[in-house]
């Protein structure tokens, strides 16, 4: 490895195929006690870790708890639901799950589908 590689290493292609997917989740939620949902993420987290298909990046949650959003990313929308759905579906901490699929960067006319969880 020389010392440009070093100092710019190249991305994997995983990295460089097309535009970011995400699978972006809106719930219900029963409070302002986030512990729950924290273990959630974790489980989320190992999920998608595991099978290499993104990432998870954080929440989004209402100030009073009531309501919220989880965000990941990665090259395929479609397999990184298929990763998290189980993780989703067999949680007690969230309720009346939707996610919307993403198949493209956040702009005006990139294709989305919702699914119920």
């Amino acid at each position: 490895m020389g010392l440009f590689d070093w100092l710019f290493p190249r991305k994997p292609p995983a990295e460089m195929a097309g535009p970011e997917q995400a699978v972006i989740v809106y719930f219900q939620y029963s409070g302002p006690d986030l512990e729950d949902l924290f273990t959630l993420e974790e489980r989320l987290e190992k999920a998608i870790a595991k099978e290499g298909v993104g990432e998870y990046d954080g929440n989004e949650v209402a100030v009073d708890g009531r309501d919220g959003y989880l965000y990941m990313y990665g090259p395929d929308a479609d397999r990184l639901f298929e990763v998290v759905k189980p993780v989703l579906a067999a949680s007690s901490e969230i309720g009346k799950a939707v996610a919307r699929l993403r198949y493209g960067p956040p702009e005006d006319g990139v294709r989305e589908t919702h699914v119920r969880i």
